[in-house]
């Protein structure tokens, strides 16, 4: 039979399981109303004390690791057991579950790498010690869930051992949510075909995160710092101290059901984590075709049966549960994710949750570099990369972690032909092998999602020692910004570090405005608001406030602009070439036109266009929906920083919402801290809005204000200093 007659990959198989809805809730077994698994969960409770601060942080003492750990998914489940919920809804494949057929390729995707039978296996076989933190996990929420009957959770009434192994990694999807959703569905759902986005919507704000390590000989104190500075969407970290007798004292930046510190430090050594676009994920084409009544594909010389198998996920309708099952395709590649024009292409990344959830905890308690480097060793952490310091004296810095061997003779931007085992990854590079800095001479590393080859300054790594799939990142506006603002520094203090990665310069306006004022030059214009926007512009200081006029034109000249013009040569509408490419190769009257557009659209949204930005960019949190609602009428914050695509820092991911003409931060800095490692740690951290997600706490907005005003609080990690600001201590369940 020939390829293009082989039935259609992915159409459903079963329509079965038509269940009224009510009756298709999960009941929580019995164990959790059975009076031994009670006591047996109030004993652990018992090794385990919970201080919340006077901003809520929770500071969470065991005696064991486990202990600690169940302490902190309980108080995790205090402050937002919605989002915790939500997370692992999302991770073990049951999206379509609570929110629709529209979810289920979500869901295959999820079960695509990983079936629940595979995640048990892979939590049997874990070491024992891995073992005793998953179970914690799992005891902490069940706790939480048992001694609060109150809170109904959407799905998940009891929580397993196993579903971290869906979840072993701190970053927002992880390797996984690169993805597309819309190939699986195009494939296993009928579809004939998938477009292809040439790139991220040009709205789409810039994700990412910023890291700075400065050396001890710039400092003030001779004491190395670092700068924590993850862009993710707003709440979707909490902040957390955890601490056990077995050595773990890690604070820092949790991703809600995890059990692990994602990005921060304990005594001697800190890490924070930044988006890396290392190539650490490859497409396969695979030569699918039937013989003898069998899928096989072409490999060389042979040719292999295809592994085919089947998975059934339910999805809500209406007030009904529906269950469809998928026939799935796999070759020794993974799993088949798409087509590219009419051939089966696989798509491989890094899949091993035991070592990730390995790699993740360890990490948090290691007291020096080799012992981090060591760690680093296990090339589980692939969607990172590390900006490090310690108390020893050492920064540095690792682009990315797993990185495939691969020939270099292939593109592997591309898709690649999965049926030459020349094209096949090599094993793994090891850590000396990839790209790292080392205490460079400059005495500070910084990276911004952007190229590696400008992380040190001139003591950089350099492009031509590396093959290219190592560091095809760009250079953005941040990372521009930050070579400026670190070069030269000396007798850094925290708050001057503070300063400096809250520097209010607009990189990308150094590039933009300077094109549209060449162009008003050039054409001249007979409209007086045009005449009187490109003098404020002109005489601007490219720098975000909430009280600039420029600010707003310039941000909305931007996005108009970008939104307008061809992209022929296809580039990253949040790069810099595209920036230089609006700025320098576009018409000059498509220059003019952008502005006069962007003019009247301020004019009619705010009755004129010389409004404030503070005006414009707001802050403003409302419920603890995940998705935040938003409303012009109701209280916000004026908020002074700008979006990371023009080069901010401190970036400020706003947008309009359903009904309203302000933006509304959603994303960019959210957990923010500063660390000192001298004889004493010293840290300082900030949170957007707050640590809860219940709008009736105290701590659901009380960071806020401190928020746009750049007001930092001081870290207790000491016991003293804890005890000190101790507004409650209690052991879960009290």
């Amino acid at each position: 039979m020939m390829y293009r007659s082989l039935p259609r990959a992915g159409m459903a198989l079963l329509c079965v399981c038509l269940l009224a809805f009510s009756g298709c809730a999960s009941v929580p077994p019995s164990a959790l109303n059975d009076q031994t698994e009670r006591q047996r969960l109030e004993q652990l409770a018992r090794n385990v004390r919970i201080v919340r601060d006077d901003f809520g942080v929770p500071h969470i003492y065991g005696k064991t690791d486990a202990d600690a750990i169940f302490g902190l998914l309980y108080a995790q489940a205090e402050d937002d057991f919605n989002r915790v919920e939500q997370n692992y809804i999302w991770a073990t494949g049951r999206l379509a579950e609570v929110e629709g057929e529209d979810a289920l390729y979500s869901d295959l995707r999820a079960r695509l790498y990983m079936t629940v039978s595979e995640a048990k296996a892979a939590y049997a076989a874990a070491p024992e010690w891995l073992k005793a933190l998953c179970d914690a996990y799992a005891d902490g929420l069940n706790y939480y869930l048992m001694t609060h009957p109150d809170v109904t959770p959407r799905l998940l009434t009891r929580f397993e051992p196993w579903m971290p192994m869906f979840f072993s990694e701190g970053s927002i999807g992880g390797d996984i949510e690169a993805v597309d959703v819309a190939g699986i569905r195009a494939f296993y759902g009928g579809a004939t075909s998938v477009a292809h986005a040439d790139s991220r919507p040009v709205f789409e704000e810039p994700s990412g995160s910023n890291g700075f390590a400065i050396s001890g000989k710039l400092t003030n104190s001779g004491a190395p710092m670092l700068l924590i500075n993850p862009h993710t969407s707003f709440y979707f970290r909490g902040e957390v101290h955890v601490v056990s007798e077995e050595g773990l004292n890690a604070y820092g930046a949790v991703t809600w059901g995890q059990f692990f510190v994602y990005q921060g430090f304990n005594e001697h050594t800190g890490w924070m984590h930044t988006s890396t676009y290392v190539d650490f994920m490859d497409e396969f084409v695979q030569d699918v075709f039937e013989r003898d009544g069998q899928l096989v594909y072409r490999y060389g010389d042979e040719v292999r049966p295809v592994e085919v198998s089947e998975v059934t996920l339910k999805y809500k309708q209406g007030d009904r549960m529906r269950s469809r099952t998928f026939e799935t395709y796999r070759t020794h590649h993974g799993p088949v994710t798409h087509q590219r024009d009419g051939k089966w292409v696989v798509t491989k990344i890094n899949w091993d949750p035991v070592a990730a959830l390995h790699q993740s905890f360890v990490r948090t308690k290691l007291s020096n570099h080799d012992e981090f480097r060591e760690m680093m060793r296990i090339r589980r952490n692939s969607s990172n990369n590390t900006v490090y310091a310690d108390s020893s004296g050492n920064i540095a810095y690792y682009h990315g972690n797993f990185v495939p061997r691969r020939d270099t003779r292939f593109d592997y931007s591309q898709p690649v032909d999965g049926s030459n085992p020349a094209t096949d990854w090599q094993g793994l590079h090891s850590v000396e092998q990839t790209i790292n800095v080392l205490n460079p001479d400059n005495g500070w590393i910084q990276n911004c999602n952007s190229t590696p080859f400008t992380s040190a300054g001139l003591d950089s790594p350099k492009k031509e020692d590396y093959p290219v799939y190592m560091a095809p990142d760009e250079e953005n506006f941040r990372g521009l910004h930050a070579v400026s603002v670190l070069t030269g520094q000396q007798d850094l203090t925290l708050d001057k570090l503070i300063e400096l990665a809250y520097d209010r310069h607009m990189t990308a306006f150094d590039v933009l405005v300077p094109g549209v004022v060449a162009a008003f030059d050039t054409l001249g214009s007979g409209n007086p608001d045009v005449r009187e926007a490109v003098a404020l512009l002109r005489a601007w200081d490219r720098r975000a406030a909430a009280d600039s006029v420029a600010m707003t034109l310039a941000h909305f000249y931007g996005m108009t602009h970008a939104a307008q013009a061809p992209n022929p040569q296809r580039l990253n509408p949040r790069g810099v070439a595209f920036a230089e490419y609006l700025a320098t190769q576009t018409p000059a009257s498509e220059r003019l036109e952008a502005l006069e557009d962007t003019l009247r659209q301020l004019d009619q949204d705010f009755g004129q266009w010389q409004t404030p930005w503070g005006e414009v960019n707001r802050f403003q949190r409302l419920t603890g929906d995940i998705l935040q609602p938003h409303d012009d009428e109701a209280p916000s914050l004026p908020v002074a920083f700008g979006s990371g695509r023009w080069g901010a820092l401190a970036s400020y991911g706003a947008k309009r919402f359903a009904g309203t003409k302000r933006l509304y931060g959603s994303s960019g800095n959210s957990f923010v801290a500063v660390v000192e490692f001298g004889e004493r740690l010293r840290a300082k951290s900030m949170l957007a809005g707050g640590q809860s997600g219940d709008p009736d706490s105290p701590h659901f907005d009380d960071q806020a204000q401190r928020y746009v005003d750049r007001q930092f609080k001081d870290v207790a990690f000491y016991p003293e200093d804890v005890a000190a600001r101790a507004k409650r201590t209690y052991r879960p369940g009290e």
